[in-house]
């Protein structure tokens, strides 16, 4: 490795799309991002224009490599890291997709997933997924098109139409789409459509046919690391060599390869998981059971994660829907000229609340306002529910693998705010740590499409790559911090049972 080489990663997010380079220290080279449209047709229903996402996708690989004065033929390989559960469908033939993307926040499909759960309730396909039903994931979102979009369920089952979360899509449009692109998933992002057996690593028959779902649409699962094709068009010649849900793709940025080391991402939600080593742990306490990678032929790797859905959303909600921020590092310094919240909580259940309720009847709540509260006491409140949803999760973790989380690896936009970080190494009572190249997404399916293609040649190699940026130790006393999350919970208990399925209008 003498001579300097280059990896680029695709990361495909909900708000926007990205694209890194790097070179073989793990060194950012050059980075461009562009946003892409979110389109609500009604309350609860969130969608992606597939079409535009590529577009912006292929917009920020050119603009990457033309800010790193890179041409394509100088990159060893392409990684791809997604919004994870966004599902697509499309033409195999005309390469358009058939529907806008229903995006993984969207609740459409609650009602749908209540009757899928019969009187086996949420745990129907726990046992084979490790996951419970919830309109977060992918299966009842395909299913819930194949249903709705007229003609789609006869040409589904004619061959004629592709599945696919955003991986899938990104890798078949890059390798070529109606001309011999690649019909290929990871098992990491497989393992988020409901659809995938945690055992075997293959779509589960008896699912498939619960929800009515044909196997001609799904495409091949294939380990995270591996050359899956080579690209067409502008980046002709590169290897496609990983992909990577999003989450996933942290816990490999953030070298958590070891059994028991966690990350927590903050984005528009928030992700923590943590690594339970070559067997899947099942939960009995609302978490998720989920891959955490897989490397080539190599036994893959399974972690619990405890999903948030809402922590960085809402200091955009505080931003755009109430205006109390113009923008939202304003959001810092406000909460900072209080010393508490003020008596004020705020359970940010937008659309349910995830890990580890599970409960979509759940809708937001502010609670413990007395004419004391101010805008201040409320921006510290909007930031503390990121870190009281996590300390939940954190609890939840230790009840299902008995792991005692030591340190905390962070990263994503919340990170930069360090009253939050502070509060979270409080209310958690152990060091909260920010490594120096903070986007450990993309780095994350750099370093596997590096492996693949041999520009890395291990994991302690990526290991010795991991340099501390930041560490917030605890400062809260336990009684506090004990009192303080009592009222938390109060306050969660206040948002359950707003919703009611006819409130919808869904199908």
């Amino acid at each position: 490795m003498t001579d300097t080489k280059y990896v680029a990663a695709i990361d495909q997010g909900t708000t926007s799309s990205r694209c890194i380079v790097f070179d073989t220290d793990g060194a950012i080279v050059a980075v461009d991002q562009r946003e892409h449209r979110q389109i609500f047709p009604r309350p609860g229903w969130v969608e992606h224009d597939a079409t535009e996402i590529w577009s912006k996708v292929q917009a920020v690989v050119a603009g990457a490599l033309a800010k790193a004065g890179l041409r394509a033929d100088q990159l060893s390989a392409m990684g791809i890291t997604n919004q994870r559960e966004t599902t697509v469908l499309w033409d195999r033939a005309t390469g358009r997709p058939v529907h806008n993307a229903i995006v993984w926040q969207d609740t459409r499909t609650s009602a749908l997933c209540t009757q899928l759960g019969g009187s086996d309730g949420q745990d129907r396909f726990r046992d084979s997924t490790g996951l419970p039903l919830a309109s977060y994931f992918s299966g009842p979102k395909a299913a819930w098109l194949l249903d709705n979009v007229p003609g789609l369920r006869r040409r589904a089952e004619n061959g004629e139409i592709a599945f696919g979360t955003i991986d899938s899509w990104l890798i078949w449009n890059l390798t070529g789409g109606t001309d011999g692109g690649v019909h290929v998933t990871d098992v990491t992002n497989a393992g988020r459509t409901m659809l995938m057996n945690l055992e075997s690593l293959q779509w589960d028959p008896e699912i498939l046919a619960a929800m009515n779902i044909p196997e001609a649409i799904l495409p091949q699962i294939r380990s995270s690391a591996e050359i899956y094709g080579t690209a067409v068009g502008q980046l002709a010649g590169v290897p496609v060599a990983s992909a990577l849900g999003d989450q996933q793709a942290a816990v490999f940025g953030q070298a958590c390869y070891d059994t028991g080391t966690a990350k927590n991402t903050y984005g528009t939600g928030s992700f923590l998981l943590l690594n339970t080593g070559n067997r899947p742990v099942p939960s009995k306490n609302g978490l998720l059971t989920t891959m955490g990678y897989q490397l080539g032929g190599e036994a893959p790797v399974y972690c619990l994660e405890g999903s948030i859905a809402i922590t960085g959303a809402l200091v955009q909600w505080f931003r755009d829907q109430l205006g109390i921020i113009s923008s939202a590092d304003e959001i810092e310094p406000l909460a900072a000229s209080v010393e508490d919240n003020g008596g004020a909580y705020i359970v940010p259940a937008f659309s349910g609340l995830y890990a580890p309720y599970w409960r979509s009847d759940a809708r937001g709540v502010i609670t413990g306002l007395t004419r004391y509260v101010t805008k201040a006491h409320l921006a510290r409140a909007v930031l503390e529910a990121t870190s009281w949803q996590t300390r939940e999760v954190v609890d939840a973790m230790y009840q299902d693998s008995g792991v005692h989380i030591t340190t905390l690896k962070v990263d994503g936009g919340m990170t930069g705010n360090g009253l939050l970080m502070q509060h979270q190494a409080d209310v958690l009572g152990v060091p909260v740590v920010r490594p120096k190249v903070a986007e450990t997404t993309c780095l994350g399916a750099a370093y596997a499409a590096g492996l693949a293609t041999g520009v890395w040649d291990g994991l302690d190699t990526l290991k010795a790559h991991w340099r501390k940026d930041a560490e917030w130790t605890p400062q809260m006393e336990e009684s506090a911090r004990e009192r303080e999350y009592r009222r938390w919970k109060k306050a969660v208990e206040r948002s359950f049972g707003w919703h009611e399925e006819e409130d919808d209008g869904s199908s």
